[in-house]
């Protein structure tokens, strides 16, 4: 198990970890050694969440969901496999977590009084400004 919160543990069959080749520079072995993690989460069918937090986790994850609902994950920062491994671990968790919290509610406001009043003094001194621009009227000539 691991866990995400006081409520949310997620079960290991629920993750799957590939080892993957890493890119970048790094010589000869980078073409020999698979440190690189690719870590998939199927957050559309996993039982752990509710359905807000799968709803929330799925908005959040964007183009790392899959179009079957598989979150992919890819670490490739570290030069090991187990400093990938957590890395990507940690990643999913704090994902998670995220999604756990609900979104504030936003309550409306209005302006305040003030607020307006300063808003049309600086819209007259802003067209004062634009209108000594112009070109000159012919009775100013």
């Amino acid at each position: 198990m691991i866990p995400v919160t006081d409520t949310l543990a997620l079960d290991d069959r629920d993750i799957e970890l590939r080892f993957i080749r890493s890119s970048g520079p790094g010589g000869q072995h980078v073409n020999k050694a698979a440190t690189a993690v690719q870590l998939r989460f199927d957050a559309a069918h996993s039982a752990s969440l509710s359905e807000e937090v799968r709803q929330r986790l799925m908005r959040l994850a964007g183009k790392r969901l899959t179009g079957e609902g598989v979150l992919v994950i890819e670490a490739s920062r570290y030069r090991t496999q187990e400093q990938n491994r957590q890395d990507a671990l940690a990643r999913l968790v704090m994902l998670l977590r995220k999604a756990m919290t609900p979104p504030k509610q936003r309550r409306k406001t209005a302006p305040s009084r003030a607020s307006r009043e300063q808003r049309l003094v600086e819209k007259r001194r802003r067209s004062a400004v634009k209108g000594l621009r112009g070109a000159p009227r012919a009775d100013e000539q």
